[in-house]
């Protein structure tokens, strides 16, 4: 992990503070009881990313600075871990939602009390301490932030198991017709990817490296639920030709026919979200796809997913390295969902670069070359997940504000559905009309 931001005590205790608070926030709609429902082994119970986000502080920070450390409960050590081996044991990942105490209730006590220790460490600690504690205080604060958008995730896949699906919150947007996509030109070439310094960035960023791109295109926005309603209807499903192997396999092990939390009731598709369930939009993005479905549609479309390093480029290429740079559907506290694709701002050719759905590309999630983690339990963070993954880019509309950037690397398993995940097309030939 790397930075070049300089804190000082007060602005650190206020960027803490906002992060802390945020993730109170979106935990407030819920009971008690839908904090502590796990409904798959991917999902964590809501106060178990609260309660682990502050094992993240209490044990990198306080724990090796604060004066006379004591832990605030010897087994939430334990109980909290998420995968720090080096750390010590920790408690089974899918048995999460067996642990009914502490509750929801005491997870809040937690997280006040490592919240008063903290502020008094950040203002008490003299400057060249406070300095190199720095960028582990603000890693933490990024590792709160992908835990906030996990857990809305994993609590839509927890009401949607709720025969009553009940609602989170936001409202829907109104119903909409795609547009045109549009496609956009990338000369390609010998290109740099990866962070180049200047803000934070995560171990996985770096290093900086040059990489060779025939010329390209992509599409100007997202695929749309109403594209994905045509890929459907033409036994997109039901025809191996169109699938990888293993994606043809899942297939038909777990008797896919839509998109996660499309069901059909009275020949109408119906979607759930986390405002609700209700009949699925045509213009909004489809979203809660695998990367196996996003490759086959691209095979029925005649196209390809872009690699990692053709999406990186094209985003910087088009003047969009930073998400402060567009409009994009981030933090999106009205509906929770991705929105439709904006009209064009005059400014930039590529649509929905941040935010809505996290976008799968066709690389597989392996280190950059000269790519070495950091030395300690830190550097379990990213490196020892590089096997078996893809990588996803963008960010989501669950996405906080201020996380994004072009060279962000998300990244799940291939068959993986329930993380807020779309497509984006890519070819490097004459795009086709696909109505």
């Amino acid at each position: 992990m790397t930075t070049t931001t300089t804190w000082d005590p007060t602005t650190l205790t206020s960027r803490y503070d906002a992060v802390r608070s945020h993730t109170e926030r979106l935990a407030s709609p819920l009971s008690p009881e839908d904090q502590t429902v796990q409904s798959m082994p991917d999902v964590s119970p809501t106060k178990w990313h609260r309660a682990h986000v502050t094992w993240f502080f209490e044990t990198f920070v306080l724990s090796e600075h604060e004066p006379g450390f004591a832990p605030f409960q010897d087994q939430y050590w334990f109980l909290f871990n998420s995968y720090y081996e080096g750390i010590g044991p920790r408690y089974a990942r899918p048995d999460r939602g067996l642990v009914t105490r502490p509750g929801a209730h005491e997870v809040g006590d937690y997280r006040g009390n490592v919240d008063e220790r903290m502020r008094d460490l950040m203002t008490t600690l003299d400057e060249g301490t406070l300095d190199k504690l720095a960028a582990t205080i603000e890693l933490g604060f990024h590792h709160e932030q992908q835990h906030q958008e996990l857990l809305l995730m994993d609590i839509k896949h927890v009401l949607s198991r709720n025969p009553l699906q009940p609602v989170y919150a936001g409202r829907p947007r109104a119903s909409c017709e795609p547009d045109a996509m549009g496609w956009v030109d990338v000369e390609g070439g010998l290109v740099e990817v990866g962070h180049e310094g200047g803000g934070f960035s995560f171990d996985n960023e770096l290093p900086r490296h040059r990489q060779w791109l025939e010329p390209y295109r992509l599409a100007d926005r997202l695929v749309t639920n109403g594209e994905w309603l045509e890929f459907m209807r033409d036994g997109g499903y039901a025809r191996p030709d169109l699938w990888l192997s293993d994606g043809w396999a899942t297939v038909r092990a777990e008797d896919w026919d839509a998109p996660f939390y499309w069901t059909e009731h009275d020949g109408v598709w119906l979607e759930h979200t986390l405002h609700g369930t209700f009949p699925v939009n045509p213009g909004l993005p489809v979203s809660h796809v695998s990367f196996y479905e996003a490759e086959a549609y691209a095979t029925w479309a005649g196209k390809r997913l872009p690699s990692e390093a053709e999406w990186e480029h094209a985003v910087v290429q088009d003047g969009q390295a930073g998400a402060e740079a567009t409009a994009g559907n981030l933090a999106d506290d009205e509906s929770y969902h991705p929105s439709p694709a904006p009209d064009h701002d005059g400014k930039h050719r590529l649509r929905q670069v941040y935010g809505d759905c996290w976008e799968w590309t066709s690389s597989a999630y392996h280190p950059y070359p000269g790519f070495h983690p950091p030395e300690g339990a830190i550097g379990e963070y990213n490196g020892k997940f590089m096997s078996n993954q893809m990588v996803l880019r963008g960010g989501c509309a669950l996405t906080p504000a201020g996380h994004a950037r072009a060279t962000y690397r998300n990244f799940f398993p291939h068959r993986s559905r329930w993380a807020l995940s779309g497509v984006r097309l890519a070819d490097g030939g004459v795009a086709r009309d696909l109505t």
